[in-house]
Order: C-alpha cells, then sequence, then structure tokens
C-alpha cells in the first residue's frame, strides 16, 4: 500500500474522480479513501508519480505520504 495525502478530496464527487483517475492507470487498483485525514491508501503496481500525474491530471494534488 502506498498512501498519498490529497488536501482538496472532500465528497463523494471528489472520491469518484481520483477513482476514475487511478484507475486510468491502473484498472486493478484498490483504493481506500480516509475523508477525516484526506488521505487514500493505494494497492497498484502502477509507479507513484504516475498516479500522483493522473489525480493532478484529474484535478487533485495530491502527495506521498510514505
Amino acid at each position: 500500500m502506498t498512501n498519498f495525502s490529497v488536501p482538496k478530496m472532500s465528497c463523494g464527487h471528489c472520491k469518484a474522480s481520483i477513482g476514475k483517475a487511478i484507475a486510468s492507470v491502473d484498472s486493478d487498483a484498490e483504493v481506500d479513501y480516509d475523508m477525516t485525514t484526506r488521505q487514500i491508501a493505494v494497492q497498484s503496481d502502477a509507479d507513484s508519480d504516475a498516479l500522483i500525474a493522473a489525480m493532478k491530471s484529474a484535478g487533485y494534488d495530491a502527495e506521498r505520504v510514505n
């Protein structure tokens, strides 16, 4: 699992957009969302930089936290 901070994630629409962006890089990725801390945990074979780029292209800045 790789953890990311996504400061602008605040609602279900955000979760859907982020999930779609991650799926565009790795359709088999598993994503767990923590709306309280605005972090996600991603289980994926994709490179962290590629996941961050996908989230950024969807309008969400993300930063790896582990």
